[in-house]
């Protein structure tokens, strides 16, 4: 039996609807467009590629977007006084410094400088220690995306065996804590694999549902998966270019392997992907709420 396709891209486009209803609904009641800065330091590609996705999602949905693009020598002291001139701006309910920063700039620094209140990457540690206790606060996006994706779909995550490849702060680490949570797709039983895990194979076969995040194509090939696995591919790499030049993505996944025993799959690209944005323009609307 062929696995069911975990569409991002889908799932991505109902929720962005939801969002331009209470877009809509916060401007009529009581006058509020949620606000969204996005401040890019140098001229990475792939960033302004970000950054411009963004802003583009903004627009289609009512978010008022600001732009900042600072040169690649702009210093430390400038950006840290841009936050805070952002934090104290009404009109701004959430803030996001395009990564990674110039080498000479602290990277904690600046993010620990950004109103948790308008923290909408969930990146604060404010925000990030409210997560690890299941209190109120914005979760990251990419992460939130995944847990998004396995209740929409329906995958029953309580008392599932949860086997999860990459410990990355951005999401191994917050992906563990949002499955452990005593809520909707949690109270998930939950396994944590990195580069420094014996046997990976050993953990990987006992997954009921696999989430993998470790930046390298195919960490995960079919041997590794039992029949029946629900499998949340969170990884794109570039693999090569086509004969007109377009890139070619990968996930961190063997997916032709993969899905032959998989129950539920996620495609690269078109899975995880798309829901980051989305969840980023979430953030951003439960901040303007939150200042009423």
């Amino acid at each position: 039996m062929a696995a069911k396709m975990i569409s991002g891209t889908e799932t991505a486009k109902k929720i962005r609807e939801e969002i331009k209803t209470e877009i809509a609904r916060l401007k009529e009641k009581h006058g509020i467009t949620p606000g969204l800065a996005t401040v890019l330091v140098g001229d990475d590609p792939a960033s302004k590629v970000y950054v411009g996705a963004k802003e583009k999602s903004c627009k289609n949905l009512g978010v008022y977007s600001k732009r900042v693009d600072l040169p690649a020598d702009t210093s430390e002291a400038d950006l840290l006084a841009l936050v805070d001139k952002l934090n104290n701006d009404p009109e701004i309910h959430g803030i996001l410094v395009q990564l990674p920063l110039p080498k000479h700039i602290n990277e904690p620094r600046v993010l620990y400088a950004i109103d948790p209140e308008k923290d909408v990457d969930g990146f604060h540690p404010v925000n990030v220690g409210k997560m690890v206790i299941g209190g109120d606060c914005f979760l990251p996006c990419t992460p939130h995306g995944v847990i998004e994706l396995l209740v929409r779909y329906g995958i029953k995550t309580e008392g599932a065996e949860v086997v999860i490849v990459g410990r990355s702060n951005i999401v191994g680490k917050p992906v563990l804590n949002l499955l452990l949570q005593k809520r909707e797709g949690g109270n998930a039983t939950v396994t944590l694999c990195h580069t420094r895990t014996k046997d990976l194979a050993f953990h990987t076969k006992r997954a009921d549902i696999l989430i993998v995040a470790t930046g390298h194509p195919k960490t995960v090939t079919g041997d590794m998966v039992k029949e029946g696995v629900v499998v949340i591919d969170v990884g794109v790499n570039r693999i090569g270019k086509t004969a007109e030049g377009k890139a070619i993505l990968a996930g961190d996944v063997d997916f032709e392997s993969v899905k032959e025993k998989a129950a539920a799959i996620t495609p690269v690209p078109g899975g995880v992907g798309p829901m980051t944005i989305v969840m980023l323009m979430k953030n951003t609307l439960q901040a303007a709420r939150n200042s009423i």
